[in-house]
């Protein structure tokens, strides 16, 4: 054998697509959804809170009392439902913000996630709960359509804040 004699190199691994799932990171994405959770249930009582004041401030009812009064009324009126659409949808993308921050790469896949895993965890907890008041049609639709753009535009967010991996 010549020393210049090198053993032969394997053949290179053909080029095909990556999978969805390809490089995502289980914690970011939970850690988003629990941020998304949280915000949403936070932001959502401060409107509440808020806008539906007056039911606060009557005399001779309990704070849980007031709350229930004042989420019927937002939830039969469709500025209170909008409002609610929009908290959702904040709280969804400060989730995927979170998920794609924390992962520091596929931002905008791990933000997509929280939107789905978020919106799978409030069908779920909707059909075991029940929900006293029905949802317009309207809404429910609106809210599906949102949840996984929503956690997409926080990774994206995420992502533009990042430092360019180029220069690393």
């Amino acid at each position: 054998m010549s020393p210049n004699h090198r053993p032969p190199e394997p053949a290179p691994r053909p080029i095909g697509p990556a999978g969805f799932f390809t490089g995502v990171k289980l914690r970011p994405v939970i850690a988003g959804v629990i941020v998304d959770y949280v915000a949403t249930y936070v932001l959502g009582m401060v409107y509440l809170i808020v806008f539906y004041q007056k039911e606060f401030s009557k005399g001779g009812r309990t704070f849980e009392e007031a709350v229930e009064k004042a989420l019927d009324q937002m939830l039969s009126s469709p500025e209170g439902l909008l409002a609610l659409g929009i908290i959702g949808a904040v709280g969804t993308a400060l989730g995927g913000y979170v998920a794609g921050r924390l992962a520091r790469a596929h931002e905008v896949k791990h933000g997509a996630l929280v939107g789905l895993v978020s919106l799978i965890l409030g069908v779920l907890q909707a059909s075991v709960t029940g929900q006293p008041i029905p949802l317009p049609y309207w809404y429910e639709l609106l809210a599906y359509i949102i949840a996984v753009p929503a956690g997409a535009l926080g990774g994206y967010f995420a992502r533009r804040e990042m430092p360019s991996r180029l220069s690393a």
